[in-house]
C-alpha cells in the first residue's frame, strides 16, 4: 500500500502526537509510538500515555486501507531532513518505506492489534473561548508540582461553586488561585497540568474550542481544530490551600514589576552560589535585594518603592520570584508581609482577581 503525501503536514501531525506517547520503559512497547490508520482518502494519527490520548486526522487523494504503529522519534528525525513538498509514504508487512527522489528510509513497524483508543465521545459538548485557557494557564501552571508521587499536586484543580470558579495549581512551596465569576459549565475537577501545558500550545490561533466531559470514564475531551485530546481526572483529595493563604499582613510593598524583574535577574547570578536564596529587605524608601551570604556589603541592589508598615527582612528562593514575574501581567507588583517566616502575597494591579504566594526560606542571622 502506498500513497503520497506533503512531507510537512505528515511531521506536523507526527510531531504533536509524539507528545502524548509514553515515555517510560516499563510500558507497553506499543504505547511509545504513532498508531497510523488509513481508511479510504483519511489517516487517522493516535497515541497514548494511558493517561492522556491525541486524536488528528490527514486528508489524502488516495484511498488506502492499513494500520500501523511507527517509532516517532526515528521517523520525526527523518523526515524533517527531506526537502520540502511530496514525499512516497508505502507500509509493507514488518516495515514502512518512506522515499522522496533518490533518498529511501526503512523503519520497522509495530503491530497495532493491542492499541489501546480513546473512549468513544457520547456526551454532550460545550464551546469555550480559547482566551479562558490563554489567559489563566499561564498564571498557575509554573506553580503545579513535576512530582508524579503526590499526583493531586502535579495538576490544575478547577473548583466550581454556584457562581464562581477557583483555579489552583500548587508544589507546595507557592501557591496560585485566580477567582472567577462561572462562566463556564463544568465540574470541579483536578486535570494533569502536563496535559495542560500542551493545550496551550494548540490553542493561539483558535477563537473557540469544544470541550466534553465523560462521567463513566472520569474523561475530559477538548477538539481544537483538527486535535481531539483526551485526560483521564486525577483523582484524590487536593490539599486545604485556603489555609495557607494570609488573613493579614503588616507591611505592604508596591513596585514596579519591570525593574524587579531586572533586579532579581542581577542579584540572581550570585544567589546562584547561595543555594538559589535572596533577601528582600524594606527601607523608607524601597527594598534592597542581595543573594544570601556571610557577610554584608557585596552584591546588592535597590529598587525604589512605596512601604507601608513595618520594617521586615525575608528570604525567598530566587527561581520562585523569576517563574511568577515571567508569567504575571503587571506594571506594579504588590507584595504584603506579615513576617519572616509567614507566607509571603504577590498581587498584580492589572489581574485582581489573581493571587500568588511563596513560603520563605529560612535563614540564620
Amino acid at each position: 500500500m502506498k500513497l503520497t503525501i506533503l512531507k510537512e503536514s505528515f511531521l506536523e501531525k507526527l510531531n504533536f502526537a509524539s507528545r502524548f506517547t509514553s515515555s517510560k520503559i516499563s510500558s507497553l512497547v506499543a504505547l511509545q509510538g504513532v498508531f497510523i490508520k488509513a481508511e479510504g482518502k483519511t489517516i487517522d494519527f493516535y497515541s497514548t500515555n494511558l493517561n492522556s490520548y491525541y486524536h488528528t486526522v490527514l486528508k489524502t487523494e488516495e484511498k488506502n486501507d492499513f494500520a500501523v504503529i511507527v517509532d516517532p522519534k526515528k521517523t520525526s528525525e527523518f523526515l524533517s531532513l527531506l526537502t520540502p513538498g511530496k514525499t512516497d509514504f508505502e507500509v509493507k508487512e514488518k516495515q514502512v518505506v518512506i522515499s522522496q527522489g533518490k533518498t529511501k528510509g526503512e523503519f520497522p513497524v509495530m503491530s497495532a492489534e493491542d492499541f489501546p483508543l480513546p473512549p468513544k465521545i457520547d456526551g454532550l459538548s460545550q464551546e469555550i473561548p480559547a482566551e479562558f485557557f490563554l489567559k489563566n494557564l499561564p498564571l498557575v501552571l509554573f506553580a503545579a508540582s513535576t512530582d508524579e508521587t503526590r499526583p493531586a499536586l502535579s495538576g490544575i484543580n478547577f473548583l466550581m461553586t454556584d457562581n464562581d470558579l477557583s483555579i489552583v495549581a500548587t508544589d507546595g512551596f507557592r501557591l496560585s488561585i485566580i477567582r472567577l465569576k462561572k462562566t463556564v459549565n463544568f465540574p470541579s475537577m483536578i486535570l494533569p497540568a502536563g496535559f495542560l501545558s500542551e493545550i496551550a500550545h494548540l490553542i493561539k490561533d483558535e477563537k473557540n474550542i469544544k470541550f466534553s466531559y465523560l462521567s463513566q470514564e472520569k474523561t475530559v475531551v477538548l477538539h481544537i481544530g483538527e486535535h481531539d485530546l483526551y485526560t483521564r481526572l486525577i483523582e484524590g483529595d487536593y490539599p486545604p490551600f485556603e489555609k495557607v493563604i494570609p488573613t493579614s499582613h503588616k507591611t505592604t510593598i508596591v513596585l514596579e514589576k519591570d525593574e524587579f524583574l531586572r533586579n532579581i535577574k542581577l542579584i540572581s547570578i550570585f544567589a546562584r552560589e547561595f543555594s538559589n536564596i535572596m533577601i528582600l529587605k524594606t527601607t523608607k524608601d524601597g527594598v534592597e535585594i542581595k543573594p544570601k551570604t556571610e557577610r554584608d556589603g557585596g552584591n546588592i541592589t535597590v529598587q525604589e518603592a512605596v512601604v507601608e508598615g513595618e520594617e521586615q527582612k525575608i528570604a525567598f528562593n530566587y527561581r520562585f520570584v523569576l517563574d511568577l514575574l515571567n508569567n504575571l501581567e503587571a506594571k506594579k507588583i504588590t507584595i504584603e508581609l506579615l513576617r519572616a517566616d509567614a507566607p509571603a502575597v504577590f498581587k498584580s494591579d492589572k489581574k485582581p482577581d489573581f493571587l500568588h504566594i511563596i513560603m520563605p526560606v529560612r535563614i540564620q542571622e
